[in-house]
């Protein structure tokens, strides 16, 4: 988690709403004058009370700071920030329906904010990076050029980029090295117009000749590491010591696999849901669903802790 934070100090541990709206835009407090960093933005939430679960104290703070009942709140990721006054575990879920209409109950100003440029400032601190995670959107697409053929995968691009895909990795093992590096230029030119990102992966000179926004690591890779690439970061998990260390090392985001049954492993063990929920639990990176995975699943992925759902041949 956020290297920053104090082992001796204690941990002081708060329940926070990521309020989302239909439009996508996410509900920031500004803290009251009379608190710590006083004029400074933040999600709404707070303390845990004692023998209460962040879900209980979730529902309890907004209801007395907004006036809100919660209808659907689910876990998101878990994460520690040391602040000059307090180390904080933040609990935070994201919260999709609610009775009432949100307003300042304790006199603090509200603002809807668009995760992929917020237009409040100062924010809180640890409230960058999740600003950061709610900006990666719900689907990550993985390229399979080699079930299509180049030219009619790259027809099949154009067609998801215009449906809205807006984050792309570029993994293609049965590409020679010349036509690899034609490919992920392309992919990545065709999709930084239509305002997406792609990740190269496990090839970091090849990022850099696509001009790629940065790397996704296998998790025979991510293993291998002690730190990681420069730019966006994901990484591929299949365990739960994966996962930690991919914490460790501070990746934006992570892929846990195989959820359910693919035609391309037929037979061969998968988690199924619960066992990813459970495995997803207090991280603080989202992660992604892969496996027997299509965008219809979405909803069921993100009621077990996901972030959303990676696609292979879902997708194109």
């Amino acid at each position: 988690m956020n290297s920053t934070a104090s082992q001796a100090a204690p941990v002081i541990d708060v329940a926070v709403g990521v309020i989302i709206g239909p439009d996508g835009r996410v509900l920031m407090a500004e803290r009251p004058a009379g608190k710590p960093s006083a004029g400074y933005w933040e999600f709404p939430g707070g303390k845990l009370e004692p023998g209460e679960s962040a879900a209980e104290a979730l529902a309890r703070e907004l209801h007395e700071e907004l006036g809100v009942e919660i209808e659907t709140a689910r876990p998101w990721i878990t994460r520690l920030h040391a602040y000059s006054y307090a180390t904080v575990r933040l609990h935070i879920h994201r919260v999709t329906q609610w009775h009432g209409e949100p307003h300042g109950r304790e006199g603090q100003h509200l603002s809807w904010v668009d995760p992929q440029a917020p237009s409040v400032s100062p924010l809180l601190p640890a409230n960058h990076s999740i600003m950061q995670a709610l900006a990666l959107p719900a689907v990550y697409a993985i390229t399979h050029a080699a079930e299509y053929g180049v030219s009619a995968f790259m027809q099949r691009l154009r067609t998801a980029l215009a449906n809205g895909i807006r984050l792309i990795q570029v993994r293609e093992r049965g590409l020679p090295s010349e036509t690899l590096a034609a490919f992920a230029s392309e992919v990545t030119e065709l999709a930084h117009a239509c305002g997406a990102r792609v990740l190269v992966n496990n090839d970091e000179q090849l990022c850099g000749i696509a001009g790629a926004d940065g790397i996704h690591l296998p998790a025979m890779s991510l293993m291998q590491r002690s730190s990681r690439p420069e730019g966006l970061c994901g990484a591929s998990c299949h365990t739960r010591e994966e996962l930690l260390h991919a914490a460790a090392l501070g990746v934006d985001f992570v892929v846990l696999s195989p959820v359910l049954p693919t035609r391309s492993h037929p037979g061969e063990p998968t988690l199924g849901w619960d066992a990813f929920a459970a495995l997803c639990r207090e991280l603080p990176m989202p992660v992604y669903a892969l496996g027997g995975m299509h965008v219809g699943m979405l909803d069921t992925a993100i009621a077990h802790n996901a972030h959303g759902v990676a696609l292979l041949s879902g997708i194109w």
